[in-house]
């Protein structure tokens, strides 16, 4: 059982939780997540480390509620358990000193950026940091980016925040003005499919991390199935961070709403007995 120590809801359906579990702590490094499972016939799910605090004993999650599972998590307070935290697993992001790094996160997926963003910077890198959503309420961890990047640029689709645009154009303005020596992008499957375009564009070395499609986390249920250069990889195992120019992002696309109805159903089906 790991107990929730805090939580603070970045928005509706976003949230943000800090969990006691000092062994992950002590050994997880950035690219790295766990599995989680609520009651003993709960759902596995898998969540990214957002940042770990090895004194304190403590790693952060976000979570976003998308499904009953997600939904359930975020019911919980500062004092309940969750059942089972396993980690952490994946494969850590290479990190090293390699001159200008450009970070590129939309949506939640600013918070597996956030570590990766730390270790590059505390490596040595220039590193410039790109944070996208739809509107200024979706920015999250802002203040905590600008904390481990040398500039931080905000782009918002309806510019109600920082600039107005996508996060290809935050990219382009960047490269446009400077050398980028690498670059990670991190967030839903079509914004990183268009950053590696992108990057692809200026022969920039670009990684994307594809945990939006795991579901085991293990390699045993093969759902995270994922083209790389041809071949067949395993996201949870292989992964999570591959070369983006590589990665068959059409593909993931059209896998990633193979369980999207059913998901659908009983997340309604979950609401409505909230409700009753």
């Amino acid at each position: 059982m790991n107990k929730i120590l805090e939580k603070e809801f970045f928005s509706k359906n976003v949230v943000q939780i800090v969990l006691e579990a000092p062994e992950i702590a002590k050994s997880r490094k950035p690219g790295h997540f766990v599995i989680i499972k609520m009651g003993k016939k709960g759902e596995r799910i898998p969540l990214t480390i957002a940042s770990a605090d090895a004194a304190k004993g403590t790693i952060t999650l976000v979570v976003q509620k998308v499904g009953v599972t997600s939904a359930k998590l975020a019911e919980l307070e500062v004092g309940d358990s969750i059942t089972d935290v396993v980690g952490p697993l994946g494969e850590a992001t290479h990190i090293e000193n390699v001159g200008t790094v450009l970070c590129a996160g939309g949506g939640v997926g600013v918070a597996p950026l956030l570590p990766i963003v730390e270790g590059f910077k505390k490596a040595g890198n220039r590193v410039v940091t790109i944070l996208a959503a739809r509107t200024k309420d979706l920015v999250i961890l802002e203040e905590q980016m600008r904390a481990f990047s040398d500039e931080v640029i905000v782009m918002t689709d309806d510019g109600s925040y920082g600039k107005k645009g996508l996060v290809t154009a935050g990219m382009e303005e960047v490269i446009d003005r400077e050398k980028v020596n690498l670059s990670v992008v991190i967030g839903p499957a079509v914004m990183m499919k268009f950053a590696a375009l992108t990057t692809k564009k200026y022969n920039i070395e670009t990684y994307a991390s594809l945990n939006t499609i795991m579901v085991d986390g293990t390699g045993m249920c093969g759902a995270c199935r994922v083209s790389v250069g041809g071949k067949t990889k395993f996201v949870c195992v292989d992964g999570p961070e591959f070369d983006a120019h590589k990665v068959d992002f059409d593909e993931m696309l059209s896998r990633l709403g193979a369980y999207k109805d059913q998901e659908l159903k009983d997340y309604e089906n979950f609401l409505k007995l909230q409700t009753a």
